[in-house]
């Protein structure tokens, strides 16, 4: 194995015990999440089942997790009124809507490279 100059240094990353790049993509990342927080940019509160309809492929369960993950992590917003049938709404909160220019910055980045994406 041939020797370079780095091998004797340890390698670590400079945010040392918590990452905020990796904190970050613990609330927005997976399949899901980033589609459901572009879908709820576009309205201002939206219903449930708009919302599902809006997301093409997800499954309600995905959905509901997904959701409830959001909402625990306060990027996103639950409303039931008590009605019957029962209405649910959901909305983005401040600091949902704080992510949408990293969101757009992520956007224009793929865009640029997307051929490196290609398969």
């Amino acid at each position: 194995m041939k020797e370079t100059k780095y091998s004797d240094k340890k390698i670590s990353c400079p945010c040392r015990d918590v990452c905020p790049q990796t904190e970050v993509l613990k609330v927005i990342g997976g399949k899901w999440k980033i589609p459901i927080l572009c879908v709820l940019s576009q309205y201002e509160q939206i219903r449930y089942n708009e919302l599902s309809r809006m997301v093409a492929g997800i499954t309600n369960t995905m959905l509901a997790s997904s959701l409830k993950e959001l909402e625990a992590s306060d990027m996103v917003i639950r409303v039931q009124y008590p009605e019957i049938p029962v209405r649910v709404e959901y909305s983005l909160t401040e600091k949902g809507r704080s992510v949408l220019p990293i969101l757009s910055q992520l956007k224009k980045w793929g865009l640029e490279n997307l051929q490196l994406f290609k398969l």
